[in-house]
This record gives structure tokens, sequence and C-alpha cells, in this order.
């Protein structure tokens, strides 16, 4: 009881005990991380521009600073070639790879229960007492 009780409050204070998945969707699951990570597992080895193009939508900034935070994070490798021009390339890191079946998980659910989803928004959002 005493343990659970200690549990239960430091809970209360630290977000990481009370969920300790919040940190791992905070590193994977961030605005960019998801569609770049995704399009390294599947096209391999880009170049910058090759990887912004199949993303789509990122500014070079952002897509810059993502790409410096997942190498950080160390689900991506950074390849400099010190050629002229310069060349560098991305690509995903085995610890990168690990995270494939949980994305193949998520895909599995996404076209099992997005369809439910969207019915129950649009539901809520038809229901005259909200």
């Amino acid at each position: 009881m005493a343990g659970s009780a200690m549990r239960t409050a430091a809970a209360g204070t630290d977000p990481e005990l009370a969920c300790p998945v919040s940190p791992v969707v905070d590193i994977v699951f961030s605005r960019w991380t998801t569609p770049v990570l995704w399009t390294l597992h599947t096209y391999g080895r880009q170049r910058f521009v090759e990887l912004q193009r199949r993303i789509g939508g990122v500014t070079p900034k952002v897509l810059t600073q993502r790409l410096r935070q997942l190498e950080r994070d160390g689900l991506v490798v950074r390849t400099y070639h010190p050629e002229v021009p310069p060349r560098v390339e991305y690509e995903i890191s085995e610890l990168g790879l690990s995270l494939a079946p949980l994305f193949a998980h998520l895909s599995e659910w996404a076209a099992a229960h997005l369809g439910e989803v969207e019915r129950a928004r649009r539901a809520y959002d038809e229901d005259p007492a909200r």
C-alpha cells in the first residue's frame, strides 16, 4: 500500500511515471518525425531535397531541425560526403528501424478504425446539444 501511494504521489508530479510511454510519444510522434522516419524506411537513404520532396509541406528550416533532432536521438544517420559540391545523405538507423513494428501496428489500427473515428467526430459535431 505504501509503495502504491508513493507511485501515485510521484505520478502526480512526474508525467513520465504517470505514463511511461510519454517520452517515446514525444520523440516519435512529434509533427514531422513520423513522415521523416516513414519516408526513410520506405525509400532508403536520401538526400535532403529528395526527402523534402517526398514528404511535402515541410519547410527546409523545419526539416533541418527535425533531422538534427532525429540524428541526436539516434534514429537517423547523417552521412557527409566531402565532395564538390558537398553531398549529405540521411538514412534510418538500426534504432529507427526497430520502430517499424510499431508503425505497422499503427497502420493496421488506422486502416481498421479511422472510419469509426470519423463517424464519431461527425456525430459529435452534429449533436445539437453540444
